[in-house]
């Protein structure tokens, strides 16, 4: 997991299965999540994760319209393909992550 701030150029330009975590350290929602989050990716462990502390004057958020933590967004190769917002379902996470692992 990585904890930097990548531009949405930078987001935009990776290749493969990203998973974009937005929330803060002290957002309970982001802290309930956590367990079902690392559960789940520990299932697919070539998607490349990376947490974004978010909060106001914070671009990167901004510009993905990210108004409620967490909110994960399922990228490949740059493109959103999927989007959960607070109440993260183990389920429906796992559905995610194979869609963006898919060839």
């Amino acid at each position: 997991m990585e904890n930097l701030e990548p531009t949405r150029e930078e987001v935009n330009a990776l290749k493969g299965a990203t998973v974009l975590e937005f929330g803060a350290s002290w957002c309970g929602y982001c802290k309930a999540a956590q367990e079902t989050i690392t559960s789940e990716l520990s299932h697919f462990p070539h998607i490349r994760h990376i947490k974004i502390e978010d909060g106001k004057g914070r671009r990167l958020g901004r510009s993905f319209h990210v108004k409620l933590w967490p909110t994960l967004i399922l990228i490949k190769d740059g493109v959103e393909l999927k989007r959960l917002v607070r109440e993260i379902d183990a389920a429906e996470l796992r559905s995610g992550l194979a869609l963006i692992a898919a060839d």
